[in-house]
């Protein structure tokens, strides 16, 4: 039996095992957790290689620096395809097209990739973990396109890092995408991890503004622990970008811990809002019921 016979053996099994799943999710809703899982697998694994692929051809012509954007929208939609997952961008669409800016956002699950499909801008770079440059297709497809990796082990060659990506802010206008919280949270409320401070360290030095994106907790969707994996919309907002400009590496402290705290408000304003609108609705249903 040659390889290829192996690798459409397995492919087609792994979409018969979902397809499955999907099936009998109408009757046990957990099986939908474990179908929407495999899913997102094998669509991270298809843009991954995508990613691979377009980064190469897009620098040999030229526009290498953005392959993190182009890949990033072929998740957006191979992945609401296969889950029926897409996240929303309510407000500030338009603090998106600044250029270069330290973005950073709220770290909540694995399905944030997603988030980062539908917000990611033209341009700009994420930063990850070292351990990661060495995962095929994924680490793969990062190093190519131009991932800043950080060895968090390593506070010197994390600091290089930052260098580096300060300096090609600089001299190319490329943008970097952070989580501050520096892990996922798995939370089920409106809340945040304290902040990091790496991000505000590399916006200061490269004298670019900061530009918050604030998902809401969307627990309601993905909750890893309870084994709940919906289909949904998720909201986004995208905040007003923050100045640097004339601040010192004595201002970071106040820098992190404002930005934090108007992230927080934010991020419990949308909770908020949700439950009046559902508390509005069901208002709504019993009134009609008693009419």
């Amino acid at each position: 039996m040659s390889i290829l016979s192996y690798i459409v053996t397995g492919v087609t099994s792994y979409v018969a095992v979902t397809a499955s799943l999907f099936s009998l999710s109408v009757k046990v809703p957990r099986a939908g957790f474990f179908a929407r899982c495999l899913a997102s697998y094998a669509s991270l694994l298809v843009c991954a290689t995508y990613g691979v692929v377009a980064s190469i051809v897009l620098r040999l012509v030229g526009y290498g620096r953005v392959s993190q954007w182009a890949t990033a929208r072929s998740f957006k939609w191979v992945m609401w395809f296969t889950t029926g997952v897409r996240f929303d961008i309510v407000e500030g669409q338009k603090y998106l097209s600044t250029r270069p800016a330290v973005f950073i956002g709220n770290h909540q699950t694995e399905l944030d990739v997603l988030m980062l499909g539908t917000i990611f801008p033209p341009y700009c770079s994420v930063t990850a973990k070292k351990s990661l440059k060495y995962v095929p297709f994924l680490g793969w497809f990062m190093a190519l396109s131009g991932t800043v990796f950080i060895d968090r082990a390593n506070r010197k060659t994390a600091v290089k890092a930052f260098d580096g990506a300060a300096k090609e802010m600089r001299t190319y206008k490329q943008s970097v995408f952070i989580f501050p919280e520096g892990t996922r949270s798995y939370t089920t409320k409106p809340e945040l991890l304290p902040f990091k401070k790496g991000a505000f360290h590399l916006a200061i030095q490269a004298g670019v503004p900061i530009v918050p994106v604030v998902t809401e907790n969307y627990s309601h969707v993905l909750n890893i622990r309870d084994l709940r994996f919906n289909s949904g919309t998720i909201k986004v907002k995208v905040l007003p970008p923050i100045e640097t400009k004339n601040l010192t590496a004595a201002d970071v402290d106040q820098l992190t811990q404002s930005t934090h705290e108007a992230m927080l408000k934010v991020l419990a304003e949308m909770s908020n809002k949700d439950e009046q609108e559902v508390d509005g609705s069901l208002r709504g249903s019993s009134t009609a019921v008693e009419i």
